[in-house]
């Protein structure tokens, strides 16, 4: 049974704990679905195989030593031309991700964005890439531009989940921005083209929650869960609309099979804290922000 099948329905009443995420960037960062907040994805369809064997061989050194693969990107790149200079700009943006330097991995997809040329799809997934490499490095205006330039180039292409991709980190962009009525609309336009993808509903749920719509909020977690019914960032969400809404014990239900389920997981260290605060003394316990 989902973990929000228990939770009844919710009332705008806000509770004692400050919610998660009412500064900064409300959402989860993206972690599993599609892109690792610390690794920017790979692309989403394999290289061709002409281009494939140099790139292979990059991105098999990007994924065991990425120093090394920096390097080896670097030399490649300096003599690289047309498409071989957009796989050397992909093996070094996914070399300098996985040492977390997000700035170089942004400008290193930009640049095999820019070699792709009137390669739509490629220009796309690589623009994608950037632009979350650049959230990943707290640069949401930049993200923004790279994103919003993506969705361009992905129209037309027949390619849902990359548009959908997209537009969800796009909507976080806006949200870092303090843009929330520009995020909502992304988010609307996803949840309408991609209903069965969970992110969008989770995520919309968050905004929703952190503008105050608890009704909404609850709504939209709830479609979330049917989605993924076992996923710790959702049933972390769903404890936080369920205390903001009044409901401590459904909180508390939603925070415990989040520990149960993936005791190791960011989501269950949060909601250990949560149900921490719920056992304290303290008059006014506070949720920390995430």
């Amino acid at each position: 049974m989902s973990l929000l099948l228990s939770l009844i329905p919710l009332i705008a009443q806000v509770g004692p704990f400050t919610a998660p995420g009412t500064t900064g960037t409300p959402f989860p960062a993206r972690v599993e679905r599609p892109a690792k907040a610390h690794a920017v994805p790979a692309p989403a369809a394999p290289l061709e195989p002409a281009r494939s064997a140099r790139a292979q061989a990059c991105l098999a050194a990007a994924d065991d030593n990425a120093e090394d693969a920096v390097d080896l990107a670097t030399r490649w790149l300096a003599a690289a031309k047309g498409a071989d200079k957009v796989d050397a700009q992909l093996c070094l943006g996914l070399a300098h991700s996985a040492l977390e330097d997000w700035s170089e991995a942004e400008q290193a997809l930009l640049g095999g964005r820019d070699a792709a040329g009137s390669d739509r799809m490629m220009r796309a997934r690589l623009g994608a890439m950037a632009g979350n490499a650049a959230l990943a490095g707290q640069a949401p205006d930049r993200a923004l531009a790279a994103l919003e330039t993506a969705g361009q180039d992905v129209k037309g292409l027949a390619s849902p989940a990359l548009e959908a991709d997209i537009a969800l980190d796009r909507a976080r962009a806006l949200v870092a921005l303090k843009r929330d009525a520009e995020a909502e609309a992304a988010l609307a336009d996803v949840r309408s083209a991609s209903p069965t993808n969970p992110e969008a509903w989770l995520l919309s749920a968050t905004l929703a929650r952190r503008m105050g719509k608890l009704t909404q909020a609850q709504a939209w977690i709830e479609r979330a869960a049917e989605l993924l019914p076992i996923d710790p960032d959702v049933g972390l969400e769903a404890g936080v609309i369920a205390m903001l809404s009044g409901h401590e014990a459904a909180a508390r239900k939603s925070w415990q099979s989040v520990v149960a389920a993936k005791p190791d997981s960011a989501a269950a260290q949060a909601a250990t804290g949560y149900l921490a605060q719920l056992d304290s003394p303290s008059s006014n316990p506070q949720v920390p922000a995430r």
